[in-house]
C-alpha cells in the first residue's frame, strides 16, 4: 500500500469587503427642510443605503420610507416595529408602543432606529464622522449625529443625560437640542439617571432644527413651537468658561464672537457662572452611580470601557449619592434664580476647552465616566452644566478650524422649556458667525 502525503496547506487569502462607494448627492437632500418635497425620490434612499454602508449609522434602516422629513431614533428608545437593542448584542425587546416622547412624529416618517454605545455609556459604536472622518464622532447618540450629517436621516431623537446630544452634534458639525428635564417624559427611553435624563434632537442645520420645532411637536406639548426671530437678545456670555487650558482658537473663536454679537446690536453681559460651571462633572458621578446600580449585574456581558464606567460608579457610596442628589437640588434651584433676576435669555459658553479627539493622532480614553477626584480636570464637558441643572440646552457650529480641520461649536443654555427661544437665538448668532455649514466627504479606508 503506498502512503500519501497531503499537500500543505496554505491561510487562505482575506476576502476583501465590498469598498462603500458614495453616489452623488441628490438635489432634494442638498436643499433645506423647509424647501423639501412632501416626498423624496427613490434616488434619497439609494443614497442612505449607501450613506449608511459608508458611515455605519443605522443598526435598521428603511430606505423605502421617503416622506420629506425622515426620522431616526436611537436605539434605547422604543419605536413599535423596530427592536431596541440598547447597543447590546445580548439585548432586544419588541415594544408594542413607542415612546410619548415621539408622539409628535409620524410613524411613517421614522426610516432607521440609530447606533448607540453600550447602554449609552460606553465608548465603541463603529460610526464615521461624515464630515470630518478623521474626528471621532462621540456618543452616545452617536448614530444620530452621523445619521444626520451623512443625510440618511433629516432629524434624530436621542437621549442626553451628561452630554450625549450634544456630544456628538458637536463633534460632527451639526445641532444638538437637550430638551428641559422632565421624567414624564422618560417613558419608553432607556437612559441611565432619572435625575439627568432628557430626550434631545438633532438637525443639520439650526434653520432645520427650527422648520422642524415649527412643524412638528418635539417637546410633546410643553414648549411653545413658535420659533421668534429678529429679536434683540440679551446674552450672558460666561466669561469664566475660558480658561487657560483651552484650546488658543476655541478662546479667540468665542471672544470675537461675543464682539460680534455687540456690534451687531444685541445686550451682551458679562456673567461668571461660578459653582454652576465648577460642579458640572458632579454629572458624570452621578450618571455613573445610577447607571451601575441600572445596568451592574450585566458587566460580564459589555466591553472593558462600558465595565469600566459602571465601576467607577459602584465606587460611589450611598452617602455620596445623597450628597451628590442634595447639590444638584441646590445648585438647579441657583441656576434659576440667577437667569430669573438677571432676565437673561441665555448663557453662551463654548462647547468645550478641546477640539473634537482626533483618532488618527490622540488614544480614546479608557471609559466615558471621568474618575473623580479633589480637582476636577478642567476638560471636563462643558455641555454636562446643563445636565446638571436640568435645564434646556443648543449646541451649534459657527465655524472651522483650518489647523485642526474640525468644527468649533458654542452653546446656549436658557431658562426651562425656552426650546423655541434657543432656536432662534442660534439662528441669529449663526447668522452673526456667518456659519454655513458642512459638507460630507469621501474618506476611504477608515
Amino acid at each position: 500500500m503506498t502512503e500519501t502525503t497531503a499537500p500543505p496547506r496554505t491561510a487562505e487569502p482575506p476576502v476583501p469587503l465590498p469598498a462603500a462607494q458614495l453616489p452623488d448627492l441628490p438635489a432634494e437632500l442638498a436643499q433645506p427642510l423647509r424647501e423639501r418635497p412632501d416626498v423624496l425620490s427613490r434616488a434619497a434612499a439609494e443614497w442612505a443605503q449607501a450613506a449608511d454602508a459608508r458611515f455605519r449609522a443605522c443598526v435598521q434602516l428603511r430606505p423605502e420610507v421617503l416622506p420629506g422629513i425622515r426620522v431616526g431614533v436611537k436605539d434605547t428608545v422604543d419605536v413599535a416595529g423596530f427592536p431596541t437593542r440598547l447597543g447590546l448584542r445580548h439585548h432586544r425587546h419588541y415594544p408594542s408602543r413607542t415612546a410619548p416622547a415621539l408622539a409628535g412624529i409620524p410613524a411613517d416618517w421614522i426610516n432607521a432606529k440609530l447606533v448607540t454605545t453600550e447602554l449609552s455609556i460606553g465608548l465603541e459604536h463603529g460610526c464615521v464622522n461624515p464630515y470630518f472622518p478623521h474626528l471621532d464622532p462621540g456618543g452616545s447618540s452617536t448614530g444620530c449625529a452621523v445619521a444626520v450629517a451623512a443625510n440618511i436621516c433629516d432629524l434624530a431623537m436621542g437621549t442626553d443625560t451628561v452630554a450625549s446630544v450634544r456630544l456628538p452634534a458637536a463633534a460632527c458639525g451639526v445641532v444638538g437640542l437637550r430638551l428641559t428635564h422632565d421624567p414624564d417624559a422618560l417613558v419608553g427611553l432607556y437612559g441611565l439617571s432619572a435625575q439627568l435624563d432628557a430626550p434631545g434632537w438633532i438637525t443639520r442645520t439650526v434653520d432645520d432644527l427650527a422648520f422642524a420645532w415649527e412643524r412638528l411637536d418635539l417637546a410633546g406639548g410643553r414648549s411653545t413651537r413658535s420659533v421668534p426671530v429678529d429679536e434683540r437678545w440679551r446674552i450672558g456670555v460666561a466669561i469664566d468658561t475660558v480658561v487657560p487650558e483651552m484650546e488658543p482658537e476655541l478662546a479667540r473663536s468665542f471672544t470675537d464672537l461675543a464682539a460680534r454679537l455687540a456690534a451687531a446690536g444685541h445686550d451682551v453681559v458679562d456673567v461668571r457662572l461660578g459653582d454652576l460651571f465648577r460642579d458640572r462633572g458632579l454629572a458624570y458621578e452621578l450618571c455613573a452611580r445610577q447607571a451601575a446600580d441600572r445596568y451592574g449585574g450585566l458587566a460580564d456581558q459589555l466591553s472593558p470601557s462600558t465595565r469600566r464606567a459602571l465601576e467607577i460608579g459602584a465606587a460611589t457610596s450611598d452617602d455620596r449619592l445623597e450628597v451628590l442628589l442634595q447639590r444638584q437640588q441646590a445648585l438647579r434651584a441657583d441656576a434659576r434664580t440667577r437667569l430669573a433676576m438677571t432676565k437673561l435669555d441665555a448663557w453662551l459658553l463654548p462647547a468645550g476647552t478641546l477640539m473634537p479627539r482626533n483618532i488618527i493622532t490622540e488614544p480614546a480614553p479608557e471609559s466615558t465616566i471621568p474618575k473623580p477626584t479633589l480637582s476636577p480636570s478642567p476638560h471636563v464637558n462643558y455641555a454636562a452644566m446643563a445636565a446638571l441643572l436640568g435645564l434646556p440646552a443648543i449646541t451649534f457650529p459657527v465655524g472651522y478650524s483650518a489647523e485642526h480641520d474640525a468644527p468649533i461649536s458654542v452653546q446656549l443654555v436658557g431658562p426651562d422649556w425656552t426650546e423655541a427661544r434657543l432656536i432662534g437665538m442660534a439662528a441669529t448668532i449663526t447668522a452673526v458667525a456667518g456659519h454655513r455649514g458642512f459638507r460630507v466627504r469621501e474618506a476611504r479606508g477608515t
